[in-house]
């Protein structure tokens, strides 16, 4: 594939993004931000990393100014290395986010679950049990969204069928939120 096809299917897949899912998760940031509530983030590979820099730049890069006193709290459930493997170790490896949020979250946080597929064990046993326990879901997903779509409250999904570029654009979407998010709560 040649640079320019590559550049031409991501504006593609852009335009088909819907501007209305990307402000109503805006406003649920903004809401998490308003109600003192923390914001988790999962995700596994390419969506792991993503959802490490997600939360570090809910959690710094939404302020305007190093002295801001408030700060939306955010944390990456992919980077708790020790707690991972020895939950993977002990209990399997699609217990690693649920175990974390049963120690760490409350009624009324919020989870964002990044998901290329929408269907890894780990992402759809941890979204089920943030709905059981109260907390707002919000999917990021690709392909069709597979079981994560349908199960969370929420969703921003990209609709491609190519999981290096559904990545991409999750990035750029990320990035985007947190321009709106720096200026709405400046």
């Amino acid at each position: 594939m040649e640079f320019t096809t590559y550049k031409s299917t991501i504006s593609k897949v852009l335009d088909l993004l819907s501007s209305d899912e990307i402000e109503n998760f805006i406003q649920l940031l903004l809401k998490a931000f308003n109600e003192d509530k923390f914001v988790f983030v999962i995700g596994n590979g390419g969506s792991a990393a993503n959802a490490s820099h997600l939360a570090q730049d809910l959690a710094k890069g939404t302020r305007k100014s190093p002295g801001q006193i408030r700060r939306l709290k955010a944390l990456s459930l992919t980077d708790n290395t020790s707690f991972i493997t020895a939950q993977g170790n002990d209990e399997g490896y699609e217990s690693v986010f649920v175990q974390q949020l049963r120690t760490y979250a409350a009624k009324g946080d919020y989870l964002i679950a990044i998901s290329g597929s929408g269907n890894s064990p780990n992402i759809i046993k941890a979204v089920e049990w943030a709905n059981t326990n109260g907390l707002v879901t919000i999917g990021i997903t690709g392909y069709d969204g597979g079981m994560l779509r349908k199960i969370s409250a929420h969703n921003v999904h990209v609709n491609l069928n190519e999981m290096c570029t559904a990545e991409s654009i999750h990035s750029i979407i990320f990035h985007y939120v947190i321009l709106e998010l720096r200026e709405r709560l400046g």
